[in-house]
């Protein structure tokens, strides 16, 4: 579900306060295990993450959980110091991409057993693809830090890719951790 969202300035652990703003709105998101934050868009600058004009909150959810989440649609959502302000909700389906990225996938702290255990993961799930793992990444905040890589799964097959989005990798799906979305494939070079 895809909502129009307005505000100003964040924190760079904003998604922690999204989260708990959000779960004020519709209490039944933190019932789901399944249900995401995607990370917003931002830009950094010296007072902290900047929202451009065309930003977008995208959760996933069952669509079971569509109906409570139009909730949302024209809410303020008060954050702390900040304030965001939703437009109205509008229903995205997920499309397959044979190669997909997440910011921050969440695992092992050394990349080498990482990389082993997302195989592990996608073995679990039937599913054959390449692997690049990107940064070692931390979202943290004054209660808790979540620490991960960044990972991108190409030469996916359209059922696998639509399950893993579906799906995502590790914990902390609510904070935008595992999510993943379409990634540019540059192809051809040699």
């Amino acid at each position: 579900m895809v909502f129009d969202l307005g505000g100003g300035i964040l924190p760079a652990a904003y998604p922690f306060a999204l989260w708990e703003a959000l779960i004020r709105h519709v209490p039944q998101l933190a019932e789901e295990k399944s249900v995401g934050v995607l990370p917003l868009r931002t830009a950094e600058n010296n007072e902290g993450m900047l929202l451009p004009k065309r930003a977008k909150l995208v959760l996933r959810l069952p669509l079971a959980l569509a109906a409570r989440a139009t909730a949302l649609s024209g809410q303020q959502l008060d954050m702390a110091e900040n304030t965001l302000q939703l437009g109205k909700g509008k229903l995205r389906p997920i499309q397959s991409y044979p190669t997909i990225h997440a910011q921050l996938v969440t695992g092992a702290t050394d990349e080498v057993l990482f990389l082993n255990g997302i195989n592990a993961q996608l073995s679990q799930m039937g599913i054959a693809a390449g692997l690049i793992c990107g940064m070692r990444r931390t979202l943290a905040c004054t209660q808790q830090s979540i620490h991960g890589y960044s990972l991108v799964i190409h030469g996916l097959k359209p059922e696998a890719s639509l399950q893993l989005q579906y799906a995502g990798l590790g914990e902390g799906r609510q904070f935008g951790c595992g999510i993943f979305v379409p990634y540019k494939v540059i192809s051809g070079l040699e």
